[in-house]
């Protein structure tokens, strides 16, 4: 059972659509609530009804397209206008319209702002946020109170500050939320002003915070150590400027390190997976970097790691990743070694015994291979193709022969590029030649691909190209310097990378694509069940 004593509050689909480059429809704001009512949050906040129109036909649609198993569903609006009742207030009246269970207000507890944003005065605006408040309890509704810029409000003047909290709290309001809006204030400032705001006051607290100091997540930790019960963020840390506390961070926080389970455990298990749900629909994703879910949260590169890891995976992790639906990556590189290289054969699926001639074989061709220009760390599919190669003791049987293939690009007059590829393959004697064309050689390269062998492979049917990059490789400069290609692709819920060294592009370009054909055609391939060892892959002479 998730902690009920504490309030785990979403704002992705109000604050974090405040995200530079972020723009979501409402059929994807009810696709990102799905989600992380799944995931187990306390509350999420839907929008702001009657000021976003967008979001007004989100609390429309909510009613009857958004089945919540865990989550409340809170609408965000302001207090009422100065000189209005809250009774008369249009934005007030929309909040009520759009039926949620919770309403979240924003009340200005800045002395500074209250007179120069809301352009009234210290006692009217008290009058507003007690008003309000009372309205919406009267109606049936929870009520929590955002105290914006609180911090910077408590700093320049206190008492006013506290006042807020009080008022708010004397007419209704459930939580008070201290709010470091600007993003200014450290984790002890944080701490210490949660702290006296509860001792002088005894009203339920929470936290929100943004990252423009790179410490959201910390003063949030910090905050819900000094008495707050009710912590704020969004998905990835999504909002505006350097964005909001990432909520995924503070969830996995607070249930492993705190062990406060704000989440049941059996749903801390989906974290990762739900955090690439929301990059799917967001289509703005999150950090690789970002720990607990980002996808270099548990990667290892260096030899020395690799080393430890192989003894004792928790000599260089500070949790299990699987506890987050995470998992251990290893990267092979020139820096990785033996040791690497029998993790990532590991990881893979292929069981190898430490200090092999095999092993050794493949760490020394990875070596070699990344002097020359190859990168490794996302061609996990070119790599399975090498190590297999060690493994059997050469390399197998092409499932297909490579005669010749071309490409030409014409230019017209007009502006206009045509692109054409041929391949000519021979597949168990018999002679293909096929011609495909797209918007530049390597998409024209994988169409011909396609066209020539789906017929013969219907596995290749699955194989979709999702991207291509392209480095000149350092030391050598102009036209002619050798490049780097790597090329990423999905087939169905798998997916990998392959990569491409030639001094022509394109020609590094082909070998990246025969490294996904022959990638997918493997006819051994690592299943769920017992691991593969050298022996049985020496013995079948093939992958």
């Amino acid at each position: 059972m998730a902690e009920q004593s504490f309030q785990l509050y979403d704002t992705t689909l109000r604050d974090g659509t405040q995200q530079e480059g972020m723009v979501l429809t409402v059929e994807d704001k009810l696709a990102v609530a799905h989600r992380l009512d799944a995931l187990g949050v306390g509350f999420i906040e839907g929008g702001w009804p009657g000021a976003v129109p967008k979001d007004t036909e989100f609390f429309r649609r909510a009613g009857t397209e958004l089945d919540l198993k865990h989550a409340v569903l809170a609408a965000f609006g302001a207090t009422r206008r100065p000189g209005v009742p809250a009774s008369l207030d249009p934005q007030v009246r929309a909040l009520l319209e759009a039926e949620t269970p919770v309403v979240t207000l924003v009340a200005k507890s800045h002395t500074g702002h209250v007179r120069h944003a809301l352009r009234t005065t210290l006692a009217e605006n008290i009058a507003m946020i007690g008003g309000t408040v009372r309205h919406l309890v009267r109606a049936g509704r929870r009520v929590f109170v955002d105290a914006e810029h609180y911090f910077d409000g408590y700093q320049l003047n206190r008492e006013y500050a506290l006042a807020v909290v009080r008022t708010a709290a004397e007419a209704g309001a459930e939580t008070v939320v201290l709010c470091d809006t600007n993003g200014g204030s450290l984790p002890d400032e944080v701490a210490s002003v949660v702290a006296e705001t509860l001792a002088l006051t005894g009203v339920q607290l929470g936290i929100h915070c943004h990252d423009d100091t790179g410490c959201a997540v910390a003063s949030t930790m910090a905050a819900v150590d000094a008495g707050a019960v009710h912590a704020q963020g969004t998905a990835h840390g999504y909002g505006e400027r350097c964005g909001n506390a990432d909520l995924f961070t503070v969830i996995a926080n607070l249930v492993l390190k705190r062990g406060r389970e704000v989440v049941p455990l059996e749903r801390l298990r989906e974290l990762a997976r739900t955090g690439r749900a929301v990059t799917e629909v967001t289509q703005v994703p999150g950090r690789t970097a970002a720990p607990y879910v980002g996808t270099s949260a548990f990667t290892h590169k260096a030899g020395l790691h690799a080393s430890a890891l192989r003894v004792d995976p928790n000599l260089y992790q500070h949790t299990d990743p699987a506890l987050v639906g995470s998992t251990m990556r290893t990267l092979v590189s020139d820096m990785g070694g033996r040791s690497s290289i029998e993790l990532k054969a590991r990881e893979l699926g292929y069981e190898v015994e430490a200090g092999s001639d095999e092993v050794a074989r493949a760490a020394a061709r990875v070596k070699q291979l990344e002097n020359d220009g190859y990168s490794f760390e996302s061609a996990d599919a070119s790599f399975e193709l090498l190590l297999r190669e060690e493994l059997a003791g050469g390399p197998p049987p092409p499932p297909f022969e490579v005669e010749a293939w071309s490409v030409r690009v014409l230019g017209l007059h007009d502006g206009e590029v045509r692109t054409e590829a041929t391949v000519q393959l021979v597949v168990e004697g018999r002679r293909l030649t096929a011609t495909g064309h797209g918007n530049g050689p390597v998409n024209a390269l994988d169409t011909a691909l396609h066209s020539a062998l789906d017929p013969c492979f219907p596995a290749l049917a699955r194989l979709q190209l999702t991207d291509y990059r392209v480095r000149v490789l350092s030391g050598e400069t102009g036209s002619g310097a050798s490049a780097r290609v790597l090329i990423s692709y999905r087939d169905g819920e798998r997916s990998w990378g392959t990569v491409g060294v030639d001094g022509n592009t394109v020609a590094a370009s082909w070998r990246a694509l025969l490294d996904a054909v022959h990638y997918v055609l493997l006819d051994r391939r690592p299943g769920p069940g017992p691991v593969q060892d050298a022996s049985s892959l020496a013995a079948a002479g093939t992958g």
